[in-house]
């Protein structure tokens, strides 16, 4: 992959003009049809596979951007944007016993099976709910025993540190790439239908996805009103990565795996990254 193909003069601007999840923030929605995709699902299930709706999505998702928009799988570093060595996505994971979120990193999802992301994904929510924590989980709950106003500033030190200049922190197991390239987080499990997220400023997360439940809804197909199960997204961009031509290139990528659900049981190379 070429340095130029993601450090653009735009995107070197960007890095000026806006500050990170602040000025930069932007924000997107739409509806995609889940009616096939819920048909594939229940014959996996009927399989022994115990696929959800977050798997299914977050493989849709990890393929989308790098079949359609591979560049913006990149982050912000002293004023200008890198490539990341591989698509992968951070799932949020619902606490119930510490009233609190969780998550995880699922890499190179893009080249993963629909069958492999819900095997390691599956084995990830047991360790996550189970206390087996991550590192960038031990560093929530160190950060939080810090008195404040002192956890402010050693925030703010770490953000500079691994966000701003780009440097690793090895004990702590931070890097550019400790929370992947994109979050998704499902919040039709508990029942609501629409919301957007917050830009996490320690993350250098370009973009948070955030599901809402599936329901039945009248649409018009071939000029005829239908029932369809409808799955409604909102997204969290940073406008110094993302704008509206590769969100509407990856928003139909998106409807064309979800119309093609079968799509994520072929293996896919990462050699197909093409820019």
């Amino acid at each position: 992959m070429r340095f130029e193909k993601f450090d653009t003069p735009w995107r070197r601007m960007a890095a000026v003009i806006y500050k990170p999840a602040l000025d930069a923030r932007s924000y997107g929605t739409f509806e995609v049809d889940a009616t096939k995709a819920l048909v594939f699902i229940e014959k996996k299930k009927a399989a022994g596979i115990p696929v959800t709706m977050t798997q299914f999505f977050a493989g849709v998702l990890g393929r989308a951007i790098m079949e359609e928009a591979p560049h913006v799988n990149a982050y912000i570093k002293r004023g200008k944007a890198y490539p990341r060595p591989t698509m992968d996505i951070f799932i949020s994971v619902n606490m119930p016993e510490k009233q609190e979120m969780g998550g995880f990193v699922i890499r190179r999802i893009d080249e993963k099976t629909i069958d492999e992301i819900c095997a390691e994904m599956g084995e990830k929510v047991k360790k996550t709910r189970n206390k087996e924590e991550s590192g960038v989980t031990k560093n929530k709950y160190a950060l939080a025993k810090i008195p404040w106003p002192l956890r402010r500033w050693v925030f703010v030190l770490i953000r500079f540190i691994t966000v701003t200049m780009g440097f690793p922190l090895k004990r702590m197991k931070i890097d550019a790439n400790s929370f992947g390239s994109a979050m998704i987080s499902n919040i039709g499990t508990h029942n609501l239908h629409f919301g957007f997220a917050a830009l996490f400023p320690a993350s250098n997360l370009p973009l948070v996805l955030i599901m809402g439940k599936v329901e039945k809804k009248p649409v018009v197909r071939d000029g005829e009103i239908v029932i369809r199960d409808i799955l409604p997204l909102a997204a969290t961009l940073d406008h110094r990565i993302y704008d509206g031509a590769q969100g509407g290139m990856i928003a139909s990528a998106i409807v064309r795996f979800f119309e093609n659900p079968e799509l994520l049981d072929e293996k896919r190379n990462a050699k197909e990254n093409l820019l």
